[in-house]
Parts: C-alpha cells; sequence; structure tokens
C-alpha cells in the first residue's frame, strides 16, 4: 500500500495474500447512527491487486437526526485490479440510512464487488421495522456509465413481503463481475450453477460483454453466506483464475 489514511472510527489493517494487498476496514464504533457522515476513497494503481473486505456487518441505529450517510468511491487504473466482498448492513428498527457507491474503472480493469443488505435485525422480529433504506450502486468504465442501481425502501409504504417482491427473503446482495472472461456464455453457467438452490434465489446475466450482475436473496442468514461464499468462489477461480484470493478474516 502507497498510502493508507484513516480517522475514528475507521481503522485500516492490511495484510499480504500471495501477490494481493488483503485490506480489512474496520469501524471500531458500535455501528451508525442518524446524522453520521462515514466516507471511503480508494485507487488501486496501475498493475496492482487489492482485495477489500469488513470486519463485520454494519449496524445503522435509529435515531431522530438526519439519515446517516455512507459514501464509497473507487477509482481503477488501468490493469488495477479490485475485490470488495462487504458485509452486509443491517438497519436497525427506525433506522434510516442512505448509501451510495461510485466506480471509475478503466477500460483495462478488473472488478469483483458484492455488497449486502439484512432486512433488519431477523433474530429480534425487527424485519422490516427501519424506517427508510436509500441505496446507490453506480458503475462507470472508461468515463461511461455502465451500471447503475438505485433503489429507496421505507417498509411502513408498502407490504415487502408479499411474493412478487422480497417474499420471505431476508437478505440481499448484488454482485458485479467486470472482467475481460466474461461473455453470455460465462453469465449462463454461473446462473445453471445456482438457480435452484434451496431457501435462495440466485440470478446472473451479462450486461455486456465484460460484465456481468448476479442478484442473490435468501430466506436464512446461513443460506446466505454460503451461496454468496459459493458464488464467489466460482466467479474467483473460473473467471479470474485466482483461488488464492479468497482470504479468510
Amino acid at each position: 500500500m502507497a498510502h493508507a489514511y484513516a480517522e475514528p472510527p475507521f481503522r485500516i489493517g492490511a495484510f499480504d495474500l500471495d501477490d494481493a494487498a488483503y485490506v480489512i476496514v474496520v469501524c471500531s464504533g458500535p455501528g451508525v447512527f442518524a446524522g453520521d457522515a462515514l466516507r471511503q476513497s480508494i485507487r488501486v494503481r496501475s498493475g496492482a491487486l487489492a482485495v477489500l473486505t469488513s470486519q463485520s456487518a454494519l449496524q445503522v441505529h435509529p435515531g431522530h437526526a438526519a439519515p446517516a450517510t455512507i459514501r464509497h468511491e473507487y477509482r481503477l487504473d488501468p490493469d488495477a485490479e479490485l475485490h470488495c466482498h462487504w458485509d452486509p448492513v443491517i438497519p436497525f428498527a427506525g433506522a434510516s440510512v442512505s448509501q451510495q457507491f461510485d466506480i471509475e474503472a478503466d477500460a483495462t480493469s478488473r472488478l469483483y464487488w458484492s455488497d449486502a443488505l439484512m432486512a433488519g435485525r431477523l433474530g429480534r422480529g425487527e424485519a422490516w421495522q427501519f424506517e427508510a433504506f436509500a441505496h446507490e450502486l453506480r458503475l462507470r468504465v472508461a468515463g461511461a456509465l455502465t451500471y447503475l442501481e438505485r433503489f429507496r425502501v421505507t417498509p411502513r409504504d408498502r407490504a415487502l413481503t408479499a411474493p412478487w417482491m422480497a417474499g420471505d427473503a431476508g437478505y440481499f446482495a448484488t454482485t458485479l463481475v467486470k472482467h475481460g472472461r466474461v461473455d453470455a456464455g460465462a453469465a449462463e453457467a454461473l446462473h445453471r450453477r445456482f438457480e435452484n438452490l434451496p431457501a435462495s434465489r440466485v440470478a446472473v446475466d451479462a450486461i455486456e460483454s465484460g460484465l456481468l450482475v448476479a442478484r442473490l436473496i435468501a430466506a436464512d442468514g446461513a443460506t446466505f453466506a454460503g451461496v454468496r461464499a459459493a458464488l464467489r468462489r466460482t466467479a474467483v477461480e473460473s473467471i479470474f483464475g485466482r483461488p488464492n484470493l479468497l482470504g479468510r478474516k
């Protein structure tokens, strides 16, 4: 790592993972509170390989101030490679949060991205009891908008447990893979590999040559974690050819 700087509540732990920089971003506080504004800015230089992850799920607490805001900015230089696998965000009952991920990638860079959301503290019966959750994931490649995912969920305004919406699912994840080996065949192979697993639903599609998106929902945490890890392992091994990047925290 050429440069690292963090202010509380963030801490950074960096390790060697074969030929990669393995970075764990730690939120040392009890979570995110109303009115908090957290920001991360990451740049991966040309030829560098980095693996980023969080220490644990990010808890969002309720409050009477403005919604908590989370902003991530990433820049991938030519021939840079970045793998991000984030633990879920958990909005507590009454919490309100807005998160935004902006990724600027060179055409020759490579990316594995996975973010996740829980519907609340499900073990305490708090499914869909948060006030509001706003999310935006934006990927630009060579300056052009390539993928945009944007939604705002306000559970009190609609029945999210309807079968045509979330149903019985309480765990959700989006995965993006940007790599020269991605094509319709690679996306189809991943889709067929995971489409009929019990207690979860996975859909994979190639947005364009070199980019695929996978969406995962599950009804329980163990299934969600297992399927998400298997999806990551399959993509990293079959597309990136880098099984050594599957490090553990």
